[in-house]
This record gives structure tokens, C-alpha cells and sequence, in this order.
């Protein structure tokens, strides 16, 4: 049987996450609150992100940044793409 999460993003109830998908207290708030699909989404958000930006994830800079966007994503005002950012037509 899967977990059920009230999902902050979706605004309903779904399926939750099979584990803490990062660490620390964020990580744990994100198991509690996000759904899967809702985190789906979150990784296709984080691509544009990356990209747009040019971050390297591995530096500690760009995983703050990354960090600070994916709270804001589900817990804040949200995070928005770059300004430049077309979306691809496929």
C-alpha cells in the first residue's frame, strides 16, 4: 500500500515519496509534505533551472541556490524560470 501525503503543492491528497529525496530538515519536510508528483515536477522545474543558469551542481554555490529555490518552490511564494527562458515546443 502506498503513503498518502496531504500534498502543500497539489493542494490534495497523493501518493508520497518512498524516502527523504534530500537531506536534513528540509529533506524530512519534503517526505512529510510533497507528493510524488509534485516532486516529479519540482526535477523538471530544477532542469530549466540548471540549464537557464548554467549551474554545476556539484559547487557549493549552485546547490544553495538550488536549495533556497526548491523551498520557495513548495513552501514560499514559489520559483520562477528565467525571464529568457523559452519553453521548447516537443
Amino acid at each position: 500500500m502506498s503513503r498518502k501525503v496531504n500534498c502543500c503543492l497539489l493542494k490534495r491528497e497523493a501518493e508520497g515519496l518512498d524516502y527523504a529525496p534530500y537531506p536534513g530538515d528540509l529533506g524530512q519536510r519534503i517526505y512529510q509534505e510533497v507528493s510524488k508528483e509534485a516532486w516529479a515536477q519540482w526535477l523538471g522545474h530544477q532542469t530549466i533551472l540548471i540549464n537557464e543558469y548554467r549551474l554545476t551542481p556539484i559547487e557549493p554555490e549552485a546547490r544553495k541556490f538550488l536549495e533556497k529555490e526548491m523551498e520557495k518552490y513548495f513552501f514560499g511564494e514559489g520559483s520562477s524560470v528565467p525571464q529568457e527562458y523559452v519553453p521548447s515546443d516537443d
